[in-house]
């Protein structure tokens, strides 16, 4: 693309980036500059596809009074104001979002991610400086589709780089949030942090405790879908990796932190504990990436208590339930993912009988493609290897016959139900356990599942339920 570049206070360049209709009719009615600001312009710069939900954030030396009365004129409506923050959230007659903030210069608590101290200003490259990389302080006049770069950023989007727009240390020491969006826009990008905004996170790792646990959590789970966003090949390892060059990973996972160097047997493994876990998130899909990064957290636990990780599935799993309640993950996510940490080690020596597997199969059936996906992530990432993994052979394998022998697979399946239990003589409170047993039977072999067959065995195992 060619630019049109005139040398002023900073650079200029005339282009046309594609934004909704709306958006230009708002820029229309205003009696001022209205700036496209952030990752949209980033990313037009940098040649990536449009995102499908991109962020439209805006801005102007103006204040909401006057963007509202424009915005209600190019027939789009505020639905909140902020006067403290000089910001307005907009919404057009589609539904699309977009944000306002009027130019400021912010002051913060040490490491808080809400400004304390805000100074609305006329001055775009102050309002640059509140930012967080030079690579979003890029400034798109809509009406004129003129870029206005104070910082630099246009050079360092050329080049790949996320750099600080002001001294890193000072940067990452106003908004601890900020060591989370490193490491996820690096992912999203590609763009490679430079060596002092490394240097400035480490220094300030321990911010990230400030933080609030849910906007933690949300920043990972956008770092482990961060291949989504662009395209970006290995895109969640590549943002791992600089957590953990960071040291954020030692302050956000202290528990996976302590398998950094932590050595596993060199005939099954490659790699330390920790990049072990690392690389099974970059090959698992993007459902069980979760549980990918904390399949294995339970290993350093045992090992430094028992010598061994004989038992890490086991605590793993505990630990991944205090891992995600402390970062108030969504309870159905936490509870699937525990699970999923406490499966993954099943029949890893494929030492299991074929009537224990079917019962297993049976057992995890809800959650066995994910657990499937699991398994072969993490034998992919023992040593880089995209082949088979015998286990989850073995597992498709039989569950392969048990399908064609028509197992049932949940008690819906089952040629009884509850009612057939109680008139076989099955007390109410028993009937649960009753149909699971029934289940677990008709596992080993899928012709058991015949009525008369299953109400004759309720009948002869009555007294147990005594």
């Amino acid at each position: 693309m060619c630019y049109t570049v005139f040398m002023k206070k900073f650079t200029e360049a005339t282009v046309k980036i594609p934004i909704p209709d709306a958006l230009t009719a708002l820029a229309e009615e205003c009696a001022f500059p209205l700036y496209l600001v952030g990752g949209a312009v980033r990313d037009f710069l940098a040649g990536f596809s449009p995102a499908k939900k991109p962020d439209f954030d805006v801005c102007a030396d103006a204040p909401e009074d006057k963007l509202i009365s424009a915005a209600e004129r190019a027939g789009m409506r505020a639905k909140s104001v902020y006067r403290r923050t000089g910001t307005v959230k907009l919404e057009d007659t589609n539904g699309t979002g977009y944000e306002f903030t009027r130019f400021r210069s912010d002051k913060y608590v040490r490491g808080i991610h809400t400004p304390s101290e805000i100074e609305f200003t006329s001055d775009i490259e102050r309002d640059a400086r509140r930012r967080d990389f030079c690579a979003n302080a890029v400034y798109y006049e809509i009406k004129t589709g003129t870029l206005c770069d104070p910082l630099g950023g246009i050079g360092d989007i050329k080049r790949k780089t996320l750099r600080t727009v002001a001294p890193a240390k000072k940067v990452f020491g106003e908004d601890g949030l900020r060591l989370m969006r490193l490491a996820r826009l690096s992912a999203e990008t590609g763009f490679a942090p430079n060596a002092d905004a490394i240097e400035g996170a480490r220094e300030h790792a321990l911010l990230l405790a400030d933080i609030a646990p849910e906007r933690i959590f949300t920043e990972l789970m956008l770092l482990l879908r961060a291949d989504k966003r662009h395209g970006v090949a290995d895109a969640p390892y590549r943002g791992l990796c600089v957590l953990r060059e960071t040291g954020v990973l030692n302050v956000l996972l202290p528990e996976l932190a302590l398998g950094d160097g932590m050595a596993q047997r060199s005939d099954f493994h490659d790699y330390d504990v920790l990049e072990h876990s690392l690389r099974c998130v970059k090959y698992a899909p993007e459902d069980v990436r979760l549980a990918a990064l904390l399949h294995d957290v339970g290993k350093p636990f045992c090992i430094k208590r028992d010598g061994n990780a004989h038992a890490h599935a086991e605590e793993g799993a505990l630990l991944t339930r205090e891992i995600l309640t402390r970062l108030k993950a969504p309870k159905r996510l936490a509870t699937e993912t525990e699970e999923l940490v406490r499966l993954h080690m099943r029949d890893y020596n494929l030492q299991m009988r074929e009537s224990k597997l079917r019962r297993e199969l049976v057992h995890c059936y809800p959650l066995l493609p994910k657990l499937l996906a699991l398994k072969q992530a993490d034998y992919s990432a023992c040593k880089d290897d995209l082949s088979p993994a015998p286990a989850v052979l073995k597992w498709q394998t039989a569950l392969t016959a048990m399908r064609e022998e028509g197992v049932p697979f949940s008690q819906r399946e089952l040629a009884v139900n509850g009612n057939d239990a109680i008139a076989a003589g099955v007390p109410p409170q028993k009937v649960g356990n009753a149909l699971a047993e029934l289940l677990g039977y008709c596992a080993e072999n899928g012709k058991r599942n015949e009525r008369g067959h299953l109400l004759s065995r309720l009948k002869k195992h009555y007294g147990k339920y005594d």
